[in-house]
């Protein structure tokens, strides 16, 4: 099913300026026996990418009347949102008056081995690097294609992610995550001021790691450190936390902090899948 502009169709104008330049953002959100999971977080940051590249906001009521009505006869699945700018004439000036585009889908939830989770996954380092743009970081914008150059890099299917620095070396996340790190009990990740996207995992983890005992930080940090870490893992909304087994020779055991962190998320899922969160 979808959704354009809140009637059942499967097309958009070819002027929308989301097909022109990628002029819009997207969320990614799961659906779990009929809810969408986390779905006011994932409008929250929505509305932030809004206000950053001033796009007319839907508003929260509309989002999530269409997100529920998309998602309400789904046990497990994929919905994307996606807002544009709308359209517009050719160039890159913004029209005047914007009509911003909304196209909500549903897909199919990934079928990814369990030992994902129990096991951990193999990663690697991309050659891609990241750009530094702080206008941009952060917010989870339609131009990825540093995130598909990146995976372009590797077809090996014994390997589950890559990790991207940015152009001065520093460590920033994986090509569809965030990641994390363990050292001396300190959980670490990166720090978003000029590149990556601020995942809504990422956010919970970092508002609640202190509830959990954990002290966690935002830092600058490189290949040689993460490799020097007690544990790695990385999130997002529909793997939720995959430990990082190994990443090129080294590897990392399923540490205890983040089997800690992996059943906190569990509860906070499976209320929010039931109306509770």
């Amino acid at each position: 099913m979808i959704l354009v502009n809140g009637e059942c169709r499967e097309h958009i104008e070819i002027s929308d300026r989301g097909f022109q330049y990628g002029d819009g953002l997207f969320e990614t959100i799961a659906v779990i026996n009929g809810q969408p999971v986390f779905l006011d977080r994932h409008i929250d940051r929505l509305n932030a990418g809004c206000r950053r590249l001033y796009i007319p906001f839907p508003g929260t009521e509309l989002l999530a009347f269409e997100a529920q009505k998309i998602s309400e006869h789904s046990s497990n699945a994929v919905l994307k949102l996606i807002l544009t700018r709308g359209s517009g004439g050719r160039g890159y000036r913004q029209p005047d008056v914007i009509q911003a585009t909304r196209v909500l889908s549903l897909h199919p939830f990934p079928d990814y081995p369990g030992s994902y989770k129990e096991q951990g996954i193999v990663a690697r380092f991309c050659d891609t690097r990241l750009g530094l743009n702080p206008a941009l970081a952060g917010i989870k914008h339609l131009n990825r294609l540093e995130q598909i150059l990146a995976r372009a890099e590797w077809t090996d299917p014994a390997i589950q992610e890559g990790i991207m620095l940015d152009i001065n070396g520093h460590v920033i996340e994986g090509t569809m995550t965030n990641l994390f790190y363990v050292k001396n009990h300190t959980l670490y990740t990166s720090v978003l001021t000029f590149s990556g996207v601020a995942g809504i995992i990422r956010g919970i983890l970092m508002a609640t790691s202190s509830e959990q005992g954990i002290f966690a930080l935002e830092h600058i940090f490189t290949q040689d450190e993460l490799l020097s870490a007690d544990e790695v893992f990385v999130c997002n909304s529909i793997v939720g936390i995959w430990p990082v087994r190994q990443i090129e020779n080294i590897r990392f055991p399923v540490g205890e902090i983040t089997r800690q962190l992996q059943n906190c998320l569990a509860h906070f899922q499976n209320e929010a899948a039931s109306g509770g969160l």
